[in-house]
């Protein structure tokens, strides 16, 4: 069994289609505990990345447990397929403190060993678009030819958008209104300029090019290379965005709904980082009809909308979030822990989140509609509590209904371009998400 430092402990992990080992299924539900924290993280390249920050966050909880008398605590981790490029700053896991120092990015403009080993691992059978896509990231030739080749190899690495009944459109795991992503429809060079730009907004050193808002054809154009690999980057992280729903509304989901048969007694408490936070989230979507086991969710950098929850879309969008219904599935809180020096949800993703051709007006990183949970909470929701995370840790989280915690206090440590982003293992935390579950006092 593993050691993550607390116990009792157990595994799920599921594969890309949300199923998971008929054994490790058993074993959760043999957990000797009346409360389950369940944590999924986000991007990571192995199961061990995965454990060290299990063991991290999990570190503070043993010491914190002053709840009512009779709670027996368990500790879940969600493992599932995922990609982190190795110049993402994250914690030093597996021996994260509170002030334990982000590793410092991999040198150089392309890919690093480790990178493209996980995309091949990520994307099967593509080695050889693999490799090309490196060499030009590599060798940043200044030819246009090569700009749209790298698009063509980098858009055939992810499956079309899809609509209709059956289909991942079906499953609403877009987290907003639109169209096709500008990442797999849009002009390379003008997405390779954006991001380009986005990437110097962020505080990372790119190479110079000329100055002002658009570029000439005829012109250099190697200094776009830093641009294009972030759509790279962006472009997994499309893949990812439709795994981490896949896995929670058909695999996770599901799960917690057999646990509500075979353990009533079992309260569950959903914790999720960036793209896991997705993936809990799209849990409750799959949560069956008449299971109320999940007594909380924490949503930590959360990588999807923050309009997911709303009923009704504002800012002249159309519609409703994919998740509008979701919070009512849960027998307490829905806590969303948000900090501004997380750029890349400031910065980068709301330039990848936005529909094709409408950042042509305006930049994506100032246009409301299209910021993370994580950037600013959960928005269009009423009634929606606010809390700084001194208020918090001092008073507790209401016992139902959304909720937004500014943890920008302790999630503030993280180079670029991520920035905090995965600045997550920290005791005040930990004491949200006990508070959220009812299972510790402020």
């Amino acid at each position: 069994m593993t050691d993550i430092g607390v116990a009792p402990y157990r595994e799920i992990t599921f594969d890309a289609d949300g199923d998971a080992d008929p054994a490790e299924r058993t074993a959760l539900a043999g957990v000797e505990a009346t409360d389950l924290v369940l944590l999924a993280h986000g991007w990571n390249n192995t199961p061990d990345t995965a454990r060290g920050l299990f063991r991290a966050f999990f570190a503070a909880f043993p010491a914190l447990l002053t709840g009512p008398e009779g709670v027996r605590l368990g500790y879940g981790g969600v493992i599932w397929p995922s990609i982190r490029f190795t110049d993402e700053t994250i914690p030093n896991f597996p021996h994260a403190t509170a002030t334990t120092a982000p590793t410092a990015p991999a040198p150089g403009p392309g890919l690093d060993a480790a990178t493209v080993t996980a995309l091949k691992g990520f994307f099967p059978g593509q080695d050889a678009a693999i490799d090309r896509i490196t060499a030009y990231l590599d060798q940043r030739p200044d030819e246009e030819a090569a700009f749209t080749d790298f698009a063509r190899l980098t858009r055939q690495l992810v499956a079309a958008p899809a609509s209709g009944p059956g289909t991942l459109g079906d499953l609403a795991l877009e987290d907003g209104p639109g169209a096709s992503p500008a990442l797999l429809t849009d002009g390379i060079l003008g997405l390779c300029q954006r991001f380009t730009a986005a990437l110097a907004d962020t505080g990372m050193a790119v190479q110079p090019g000329p100055p002002g808002p658009s570029f000439s054809i005829g012109g250099s154009l190697k200094h776009l290379w830093d641009g294009a690999k972030e759509v790279l980057r962006q472009t997994t992280y499309y893949e990812m965005k439709h795994r981490a729903g896949t896995v929670g509304q058909r695999g996770l989901g599901p799960l917690i709904g057999q646990l509500a048969t075979t353990r009533p007694d079992l309260r569950i408490h959903l914790v999720g980082h960036s793209q896991g936070a997705r993936l809990v989230a799209f849990a409750l979507k799959g949560l069956p009809g008449g299971a109320h086991n999940v007594k909380s969710v924490t949503l930590l950098e959360g990588a999807f909308s923050h309009y997911t929850f709303a009923e009704r879309l504002p800012d002249g969008l159309s519609g409703a979030g994919a998740l509008s219904d979701a919070q009512g599935r849960v027998d307490g809180p829905v806590v969303s822990c948000y900090s501004h020096f997380d750029t890349a949800l400031g910065v980068i993703y709301p330039l990848a989140s936005a529909l094709s051709g409408d950042y042509a007006s305006a930049l994506p990183g100032l246009d409301r509609r299209w910021w993370a949970i994580g950037h600013d909470g959960i928005q269009a929701v009423s009634p929606c509590t606010t809390l700084t995370l001194a208020e918090a840790l001092r008073d507790g989280v209401p016992d139902s209904g959304c909720v937004s915690v500014d943890a920008a206090a302790v999630v503030r440590a993280g180079g670029p371009p991520s920035g905090a982003h995965s600045d997550i293992c920290h005791p005040e935390l930990a004491r949200v998400v006990l508070a959220a579950g009812r299972i510790a006092g402020p």
